[in-house]
């Protein structure tokens, strides 16, 4: 296996007034390889599939056969050698493929039993999605892979168990496996899957028409199969007179770590970052408060950003940059703005408002007009897009705007789960 090559870039203003000392730095993380980059061997993977077999699947029929079709896809591209499995998930989690609830070995033969399998999944029962994490991980944690990643559809709400229960689940498993979350349809909670992907290092999306499934399911398999490192940290350094303020992923999706940190030895806290492939760019936005201003002149290094990645041998770090803190008292220095931390400020702020103003909307109040200025000003449309099609948009660069009297459910769902994803940086974009 060919293991890809980190590279790690630091975006900063070194430079604080007299008296400054809040440091902040977007932290570029990419990977390359040569072409010959291969994925992890088969065996070190492992995929599940968890396929939503309520009784409302049926309603239309067409929304179970599409989830049986988008699974027999995503089996398909499953590589030979690459340990996988099936679970139906109703009020309770039963194993379909392998029916005694091992993980089989991907090859044509096992790939054509376990569509067989699915093509006789039929609705029946109520939602437990806590009892199907469970049987995810039973499964995942008696297969010695290090890629664990299961894909999970629903199209409703987790009603027959408590929050709490949800909430030990995936307490559970966080850190075993990662998990990209589908909502079909507009009857399931954001909340709820967003919980579980932000958790378990995955997305989480709507497919509003079950006739865009199999596509999707093919992507995130596709993309799974193509990771090569498992268990990647960000581990962040900093001096005694230092401490972190915040730890955010930021492209391509905001993601808040700060919470994740675990602590790996004096002044060192590493944040989960999941599997990685070859191609891959992520950005991260540090914080870094210092105890006290150092005189001016005076430099000191703010923090030390490595990437780790855990190995039978011990941890091992893939790259490293350096965060820094230069006093002065030249205004013209001190009061510069890096392009990537403003950037991704917005970026930030974007994501933020939009929440709050799908919040405030369904209590009529217009707070998304700062969400319609921020997007613009931001650069992502997209999000404008999306935001287009909640509000009329009267003036875009002021943000004013008016409520539309009726916004589809399908639309205001995927405002609500595409908000966090973010724009790169011109110069990030033209390379």
């Amino acid at each position: 296996m060919s293991v890809p090559d980190f590279e790690v870039e630091i975006f900063q203003n070194e430079y604080l007034p007299e008296g400054g000392r809040d440091v902040n730095a977007v932290v570029t993380v990419a990977t390359s390889g040569t072409a010959s980059a291969a994925p992890a061997p088969g065996a070190d993977s492992a995929e599940i599939i968890i396929v939503d077999c309520s009784g409302s699947m049926n309603n239309p029929p067409s929304k179970i056969a599409e989830a049986r079709a988008a699974t027999a896809a995503a089996v398909d591209v499953i590589r030979d050698g690459v340990a996988f499995a099936v679970i139906a998930g109703t009020h309770q989690a039963t194993a379909i493929f392998p029916p005694d609830g091992s993980l089989a070995v991907a090859d044509p033969q096992t790939r054509e039993s376990a569509k067989r399998a699915v093509a006789s999944l039929r609705p029946s029962g109520g939602t437990a999605i806590g009892q199907w994490l469970w049987l995810a991980h039973r499964m995942f944690t008696s297969h010695p892979a290090q890629l664990r990643h299961a894909i999970l559809l629903t199209d409703g709400k987790d009603e027959h168990e408590s929050a709490e229960d949800l909430g030990t689940a995936i307490s559970l498993c966080e850190g075993v496996f990662s998990c990209d979350c589908r909502g079909v349809g507009t009857d399931w909670e954001v909340a709820e899957l967003r919980r579980i992907s932000t958790a378990l290092l995955g997305s989480v999306d709507i497919v509003p028409d079950p006739a865009g499934l199999a596509a999707d399911f093919s992507a995130m398999m596709a993309t799974a199969m193509g990771k090569q490192v498992a268990d990647v940290s960000l581990r962040v350094w900093t001096p005694q007179h230092a401490s972190i303020q915040f730890v955010k992923q930021v492209a391509p999706a905001v993601e808040d770590l700060t919470g994740r940190r675990t602590d790996s030895g004096p002044q060192v806290g590493d944040y989960p970052t999941g599997a990685w492939a070859t191609g891959e760019s992520r950005d991260y936005h540090l914080g870094v408060q210092i105890a006290a201003a150092g005189a001016v002149g005076q430099e000191m290094l703010a923090a030390r950003v490595s990437l780790v990645a855990t190995s039978p041998s011990g941890p091992e770090v893939l790259g490293q940059g350096l965060v820094k803190a230069i006093w002065t008292d030249e205004e013209a220095l001190s009061t510069r703005i890096d392009q990537h931390v403003a950037h991704y400020t917005g970026q930030e702020e974007l994501a933020q408002v939009i929440q709050e103003g799908l919040e405030a909307r369904k209590q009529g109040d217009e707070d998304t007009a700062t969400a319609v200025a921020l997007a613009h000003q931001s650069g992502n449309e997209d999000t404008a897009k999306l935001l287009a099609k909640v509000v009329d948009v009267v003036d875009v660069a002021t943000g004013t705007v008016s409520l539309k009297k009726k916004v589809d459910d399908a639309d205001e769902m995927a405002l609500d789960t595409r908000s966090v994803k973010t724009v790169r940086t011109k110069k990030q974009q033209d390379k």
